[in-house]
């Protein structure tokens, strides 16, 4: 029976253009190569998986090659390819700083040095998880990495570039190594995939790719673990089941019950995936990542940042035209302040669930403000079209004034004022007779004009008569209010607020009254950034209520932290508090004297 390896071992690279997703780090060696411009030491950083170690081991292998190629690949056939091939090459040493990390091991590395090689041109040390060694092991090694012999060349590789002293950084040319993108590991595994004879659909590796999170090494293993799961068909409900990983699809069809308002259905479907053993935390985590992807989909320049296949983003396009931009931030903003607050949380299904039905709300308030905004935008377009239909085809002759003759009571009534020019005036003695005007626009100076029904008519085409006719009747969403009513319904949240133990956010509420700084705009002043934080926090909670009990949903609030040179001197300790009564009434401080009286703190 032939021995197993894994695809990390069985398909690592072995020339410079079969590594993955680090072209620019590859072309900067062979070109180095090519003129003989290598440097004594090089310090390979980056994430796991991305192919440190293997960069490594092409190099040594490349600058060691008798028959090196024109493209500074090495030819695989030479004495000293064969051996390094084979792994008893004299050449290339490979030290494990993790377990070889003291003074003394490195003493032996530098004694190794000193001995030029027997075939090939140089000697390679290759110092994986360099940031192990300790300090001694570092200061044992500096001088001889500063200045080897012509022959030595040091590669040191690491994911923590920050743990190693700055000494040995700068006797080193440093190429930090990129995470493997989502694309560059679909190609790759598409490629052993076809080698291995696998059937895999591009969503499945597409998942795998996204679980990596940038690590080669680590996608490999997981394909390893799905190939030997589903055998030689590799399918998208397969790779989520095996990897435990929430379905696109929960996120598409909790977005459509949030955008329409559902909370029974919302919450169902949470429990639906708790009752399939996935994780809260990571739930509202994915929630946040749909979201974004969402918003991204909005603009076709940022579509190329959507990492999914073509059909996943296909979906991502259609969704995104149902939700709008403002709807998206919003609900990154709750879900976010949810995700940080979710460890905090005593209840934290709780904390999930009340998250979800403020999605809901939230979609229904912006669905109302949008209402209200076409409702005053075709208000506007009436409007104009009126002042439009009104203007005289031809000039109106004023009637001479009438001596004696009190001014009448109502306005001149144009019938159809471009069929007939003519105004035609209504008796003085009957005033009554003049037909009621539906709107009344000034015209110039003395003179009054009265749009009628038949003129408004006249001025829309029958198709938007028909439009209008049939579109229904909308409620009065920006009512005028007055500031007791602010008042009012402000006082009454306050309340609320008190009743659920918020006492210092009550207290905060009613210290100071709110004021309007434009008809919508109310404006509120706090004493510093934690009341403003704390009432952010409440800021849609607040405003629903606020608009509700107002009929009017155009209705803002904006906070001010209050200058220091308006706060006004408030007394907090009993000492102060006497002091301000005294200013009042001198007569205390005689009291306090004779009777020997002393302040209580």
């Amino acid at each position: 029976m032939e021995k197993y390896i894994v695809s990390a071992r069985k398909y690592r690279p072995v020339t410079f253009d079969t590594v993955v997703g680090q072209p620019s780090i590859t072309r900067t060696l062979k070109n180095a190569i090519l003129h003989n411009h290598l440097a004594q030491a090089f310090l390979f950083t980056g994430p796991r998986g991305v192919g440190k170690t293997t960069t490594a081991r092409i190099l040594a292998k490349t600058i060691n090659c008798i028959n090196m190629g024109p493209n500074a690949e090495a030819c695989n056939v030479c004495d000293t390819c064969r051996a390094f091939n084979e792994g008893h090459s004299l050449n290339i040493y490979e030290l494990d700083a993790a377990s070889n990390n003291s003074v003394d091991d490195m003493r032996a590395l530098v004694d190794q040095v000193r001995y030029a090689p027997q075939m090939g041109k140089y000697k390679v040390y290759i110092i994986d998880e360099v940031h192990m060694l300790s300090t001694s092991a570092f200061n044992a090694f500096l001088k001889t990495l500063e200045e080897p012999p012509s022959y030595a060349i040091f590669i040191l590789a690491t994911t923590e570039k920050h743990k190693i002293i700055p000494t040995i950084l700068s006797r080193c040319q440093i190429f930090d190594f990129n995470r493997i993108t989502v694309d560059d590991t679909v190609k790759h595994l598409q490629e052993i995939a076809e080698k291995e004879n696998v059937q895999a659909e591009e969503d499945a590796l597409h998942i795998v790719a996204q679980k990596a999170d940038g690590s080669l090494r680590d996608a490999l293993s997981l394909f390893d673990q799905l190939v030997s799961f589903s055998g030689n068909t590799l399918r998208y409900q397969d790779v989520i089941a095996n990897l435990n990983i929430l379905d696109y699809e929960y996120y598409f069809r909790l977005t459509d019950e949030l955008l329409s308002g559902n909370i029974s259905n919302a919450l169902l479907l949470f429990n639906e995936i708790l009752a399939n053993g996935f994780d809260a935390h990571n739930f509202i985590s994915g929630l946040a990542s749909h979201a974004r992807d969402l918003l991204v989909c909005k603009d076709e320049v940022t579509l190329p940042l959507l990492e999914t296949s073509p059909n996943v983003r296909e979906k991502y396009k259609v969704q995104s035209r149902l939700a709008s931009s403002s709807w998206l931030l919003e609900t990154l903003d709750v879900v976010n302040k949810t995700d940080m607050q979710f460890k905090a949380a005593k209840n934290q299904r709780l904390h999930v669930e009340l998250a979800l039905i403020k999605l809901c709300m939230l979609q229904g308030m912006n669905s109302t403000q949008d209402i209200a905004a076409a409702a005053k935008k075709k208000t506007e377009q009436l409007k104009k079209v009126a002042e439009e239909t009104i203007k005289p085809s031809a000039p109106v002759i004023p009637a001479p004034p009438v001596a004696n003759v009190p001014a009448p009571q109502a306005s001149p009534v144009v019938a159809n004022p471009v069929a007939s020019p003519a105004i035609e005036r209504a008796p003085v003695s009957e005033p009554a007779a003049a037909p009621k005007a539906d709107k009344q626009i000034s015209s110039g100076p003395g003179m009054k004009k009265s749009i009628s029904i038949s003129s408004k008519l006249n001025a829309t085409s029958p198709a938007e008569i028909k439009k209008e006719a049939a579109a229904p009747v909308l409620p009065s969403l920006a009512e005028e209010f007055t500031l007791q009513q602010l008042e009012v319904a402000w006082a009454a949240y306050a309340d609320r607020l008190e009743k659920e133990g918020r006492y210092a956010l009550r207290a905060a509420m009613v210290k100071r009254k709110p004021t309007l700084s434009s008809p919508v705009q109310i404006h509120f002043l706090v004493d510093n950034a934690s009341v403003e934080k704390d009432l952010n926090e409440i800021k849609m909670e607040l405003l629903g209520m606020i608009r509700e009990k107002l009929s009017n949903y155009q209705v803002t609030l904006i906070t001010e932290i209050q200058r220091m040179d308006d706060k006004t001197d408030v007394p907090y300790t009993p000492s102060e508090k006497f002091k301000k009564l005294a200013e009042k009434n001198p007569l205390l401080l005689d009291l306090k004297k004779d009777w020997d009286l002393e302040i209580e703190y």
